[in-house]
């Protein structure tokens, strides 16, 4: 079996593409550094003990520590770090979270050093109402342009939510090709956002983000393919029967 460094060493990277690293801990990172080729990590929170408990076996509080040290180490080789917050607005396990929880996993992570903070509806529950209250919060303290947004769309909400954060100033968000994603500890949430929803929406709304629609559904339809799976965003699903007819 060919070295997984060598394979990462052969891959083509594209200028202006980022290509972030998840990395769950000092021993993650470690393995980043061997490659020789990471340039960006994202690190992860929570504003949750008990999804925090689950995800990574430490409470909020010990995970934010943990994920401290690991920006420390990753700044000090040249490494960007992104910073991500999880169950921003519900947890499936313990409910409601509150937004200046929210507020001070995003305050601690830009001091030590983030670029940016994206603010995640994990399982997908926010509302216009909701999503609002804990951006007003998070927002007292952190400014917009430090911020992004990452809405699962579980309740079909998340399009809506990106408004709202637009409103408030935010100008990123994160999205996943054909709605693709999830995560294990979030039961019954879907995947994220769409891109090719994400992109319409934008677009219709006067938004350039130099992304090419037509090509985003291409890959879903590469994708669907090469996997045997057959996920469709409404936006792809739409363009490829328009240009199916």
């Amino acid at each position: 079996m060919a070295d997984h460094n060598e394979i990462v060493k052969k891959h083509k990277k594209f200028n202006g593409v980022s290509y972030p690293v998840l990395v769950p801990n000092a021993a993650g990172l470690k393995n980043a550094l061997a490659t020789g080729v990471v340039e960006e990590i994202a690190v992860f929170g929570a504003a949750s003990d008990a999804f925090s408990l689950k995800n990574v076996n430490s409470n909020v509080e010990d995970s934010l520590k943990k994920l401290l040290e690991v920006t420390k180490i990753a700044l000090e080789n040249n490494i960007r770090v992104r910073g991500y917050v999880s169950v921003v607005v519900g947890c499936h396990y313990q409910g409601e979270v509150k937004p200046e929880v929210v507020a001070k996993v995003a305050e601690k992570l830009l001091e030590a050093g983030c670029y940016e903070v994206s603010l995640g509806d994990t399982i997908g529950v926010g509302t216009v109402k909701t999503v609002s209250r804990m951006l007003d919060t998070v927002l007292k303290s952190v400014p917009a342009d430090k911020l992004a947004v990452h809405f699962h769309d579980t309740y079909g909400q998340a399009l809506a939510n990106v408004l709202v954060s637009i409103e408030k100033g935010i100008r990123a968000a994160d999205s996943s090709v054909a709605g693709l994603g999830g995560c294990p500890y979030a039961k019954g949430a879907t995947g994220n956002l769409a891109t090719e929803d994400l992109l319409y929406f934008l677009k219709g709304n006067g938004f350039e983000t130099g992304v090419d629609l037509d090509k985003v559904v291409e890959t879903a339809k590469w994708f669907n393919s090469a996997a045997g799976y057959d996920k469709w965003s409404r936006v792809g699903a739409a363009i490829s029967a328009k240009k199916g007819a």
